[in-house]
């Protein structure tokens, strides 16, 4: 799926629904041959209190998990649970062999000894299918083999599958989050872009885009990226999630502007926030893979 060169008005729509799908057909296949080989794919997740918008991610989170044929681990954990409880029950999941990969769904609840740094760093490495651990995040640092937080990995699989180059070119990633800002801007640099880091304190934003060949927009504000902030042709990744004035879900994307100016964009839903679940799903798979001794 190439994504147009560019003339104004022809932006490419990636379509990460579609993408993720394929990619969760794939997987399908690897599971079955990790289960032939005694290794198939467990997926834990840990969801604590009744968090309505948790609860949605967790079902379909399970629900995708199962359809590719792994075997699904959801542990439910009443809000009033304590810090040492949840630990256990990470370590118990560590130490399971049929588990290999564990996830807690964040944000954890408000009001008791939760506390979510300590939570990510009981879970082990080589289980972290989030990537959140600091071990992983150094790993990815150093260009080592570990675990990659699945937005931004989800980001650059839509940028090869669309065969939008990365080598050479100038990104420029808004926003400096550790789930999606920092780590991108890593994976850009490891596939030779040249990376420009902004975010609320960088002046004159709208200029650093105009040089961008390749933008991400993972700031969280609605509408903060217009269309003359766009190099003509340049891919647009949106990752922003807001709700609009009118309720509905929007990027941080003037979608209509940008359209008329990128290469390739990505719509909002549909865009990038499909992929997060496929990624989750991949390193679940590469982890089963290791476990087994087999690539995938």
């Amino acid at each position: 799926m190439k994504a147009n060169a560019s003339t104004l008005g022809s932006a490419q729509i990636i379509d990460g629904k579609a993408t993720a799908l394929a990619i969760r057909e794939e997987l399908k296949v690897s599971a079955k041959r990790l289960t032939e080989l005694g290794a198939k794919p467990g997926l834990a997740v840990v969801l604590v209190g009744e968090d309505p918008a948790s609860q949605v991610y967790v079902r379909n989170k399970d629900r995708a998990a199962e359809a590719a044929g792994f075997d699904v681990h959801t542990i439910r954990l009443p809000e009033e649970t304590t810090q040492a409880k949840l630990l256990a029950e990470i370590h118990s999941l560590n130490d399971n062999p049929d588990v290999h990969g564990i996830l807690v769904q964040l944000p954890l609840p408000k009001g008791g000894d939760l506390n979510e740094r300590e939570t990510v760093r009981a879970i082990s490495p080589d289980k972290d299918v989030d990537g959140l651990h600091p071990e992983n995040v150094a790993r990815l640092v150093m260009g080592e083999r570990g675990f990659v937080p699945c937005t931004p990995a989800g980001c650059i699989e839509l940028l090869d599958r669309y065969e939008i180059p990365i080598e050479g070119k100038h990104a420029v990633v808004i926003g400096r989050s550790m789930l999606v800002g920092k780590p991108i801007a890593q994976l850009l640099l490891a596939r030779n872009a040249t990376v420009s880091m902004c975010h609320s304190r960088t002046a004159d934003l709208a200029s650093m885009c105009r040089q961008a060949d390749i933008i991400v927009a993972a700031v969280g504000v609605a509408g903060l990226v217009r269309g003359d902030w766009i190099q003509p042709g340049a891919a647009v990744l949106d990752v922003g999630i807001n709700r609009g004035e009118d309720g509905k879900l929007c990027g941080d994307v003037v979608f209509d502007e940008v359209r008329q100016r990128a290469g390739a964009l990505t719509p909002v839903p549909g865009g990038v926030g499909p992929m997060t679940i496929a990624m989750l799903l991949r390193n679940t798979a590469i982890s089963a893979a290791r476990a087994a001794g087999v690539e995938l």
